[in-house]
Order: C-alpha cells, then structure tokens, then sequence
C-alpha cells in the first residue's frame, strides 16, 4: 500500500532526485563522480537532512536525444547503490526510477519501495506483475513522447517535440484513466497507484502550463498526483534561460501546482522547494 505519509500527509511530499547516469539534461551526474556509491550516499544523506521524503533513483537517462541502455547496464548502476542507499536505514522512502521488469524486481527485492514508470506500465508488459506481486506503489507517468522526436535550442537545450491531442487536458485525462485501468488489469492495487501527469514529455510549452494550471483536474481522476518540473526545457523556453538557472521558474511551478492539488514533487534542488512547499502548504492549507 502507499506509505501512510502519503495518504495521511498533512504536506506536500518532496522526491529528491538521483541522477546515476552519464548524461543527465540538469547536469547532475552522480556516475562522473570519483567515488560514486560514496557520492550517491552522501547526495541522499543531505537530501533527508534537506527534508526530502522520497529519494528517486534513476540510472537510464530520459533526456531528449538519450540511448536506451540494457537491463544489465541499468543494473551494474544501480545496484551497488541501492544497497549502500538502503544499507544507511534513512528516514525516506526509495523509489526506482525504470521501466524494466527486470530492474524493478532486482530492486524491490532488495528493499526499495516504490517504482516510477515514466512509460506507465506500458514499455515492458511484465512490470505490472512485478509490481502487483510485490504490491508496491508505481507511478504511472503520462508520455507520448518519441524518441526521434526533439527540438534542439542554444540557449534551452533539447526537448521532446509536442505530440498530437484533439483537447489537450480531456486527451491527457483520458490517457491517464487507461494507465490506471491497464495496471490494475494487471493486478496492481488502485491504492498503490500515483498518476504523473507527464510535464516535458510529448507536450509543448504551451500545453505543459496547462498541466499545472489545470492540475486540479487530473487530480479529480482520484489518485494522489506527482510532478516534475524541476529544471524542464518549458521553463528555460518562457525565461530564455539554460537549465542551471531555472530554480525560480520551478519554484513558481512547484507553487502553484501544489495549489491545484499536487501531493509529491519531484525536484534536484531540494532544500529550496521543501522550503517553497512548505510555505505554499501554510497558505492553502490555513
């Protein structure tokens, strides 16, 4: 079942981001480190100590442009670091952040909690067996996207060019609702599921705003929501500004789609937006 800090929060839950591959699009490349099973470890220590909630791992890049890697690659990566994660007891929740059944169970069998599917069940049919039988929450994530599809920019890097929807908002909704009856055709349970509404994958600028302007909704399809903003091409398109300067265009999306009923955000600069959630919770909640 989904941790009960979830479904009893009385906040904003904050997933902290660990990125274990080369060719991160924010830079923050955990593997180019000297030591990196010491430098993940310690990236997830500060992390909780930040107030991070959730810890995601991730060590398949889903950057615009980026190459699949093998289950085993994925592995080699990851594994070494998830014991030593999990070997630390923190005071957070790990997720894994793949969309290979193989993977998933690796990891869930060493003791992770969570799987986030940026592909929502829909990439590698035995996941959702793995999920069920572990009866772990996943995040069924909203993607269109395709991989020869990117736009490249000087100043903004390279995103994922937007795919095709008759009405934006009641498209996505409706494709969410089928992640979510596909999964638990599958056997996973309704309460172990987390709906991504997808920001920067397959949408356009224009349609990205409106994910989190009408996040409220998407929340109406009656699953906990997650989204991550953090550092995405959308926002360096609005300012004009590279990804290492986006914190305040997160921030105000991290605000305001925390308004409209997000309950996780998944973010690489967590000690400001756990600040910024929890002042954006002060508010709403009053």
């Amino acid at each position: 079942m989904i941790d009960n800090r979830l479904r009893s929060a009385q906040k904003t839950l904050v997933m902290g981001i660990l990125n274990l591959t080369p060719d991160s699009f924010s830079g923050d490349c955990i593997l180019k480190a000297e030591d990196p099973v010491a430098s993940a470890v310690q990236q997830a220590k500060q992390f909780v100590s930040d107030g991070a909630d959730i810890l995601d791992i991730g060590a398949e890049s889903s950057r615009p442009g980026s190459e699949p890697i093998s289950a085993e690659e994925e592995m080699l990566r990851l594994i070494p670091i998830v014991k030593a994660i999990l070997s630390e007891n923190l005071p957070a929740l790990l997720s894994i952040d793949t969309y290979k059944s193989e993977v998933a169970q690796a990891c869930l069998e060493l003791g992770a909690d969570w799987i986030n599917d940026i592909w929502g069940l829909q990439k590698d049919p035995l996941l959702k067996k793995v999920v069920a039988e572990f009866n772990a929450p996943v995040i069924l994530m909203h993607n269109r996207s395709q991989s020869g599809g990117v736009d490249k920019d000087k100043v903004v890097g390279a995103s994922y060019k937007a795919s095709s929807y008759e009405n934006f908002i009641l498209d996505l909704e409706s494709d969410l609702k089928m992640l979510v009856e596909n999964a638990i055709s599958g056997g996973v349970s309704p309460d172990n599921i987390i709906l991504d509404p997808g920001i920067g994958f397959g949408k356009s600028v224009s349609q990205n705003l409106q994910i989190i302007k009408h996040l409220d909704q998407i929340k109406s399809i009656g699953h906990p929501i997650l989204i991550g903003p953090s550092r995405k091409s959308y926002i360096g398109k609005v300012l004009n500004l590279p990804v290492d300067e986006r914190i305040e265009g997160t921030a105000a999306s991290v605000a305001i789609g925390i308004a409209r009923g997000a309950d996780i955000i998944r973010v690489h600069n967590v000690k400001t937006m756990v600040r910024i959630a929890a002042m954006t919770d002060a508010i709403i909640r009053s």
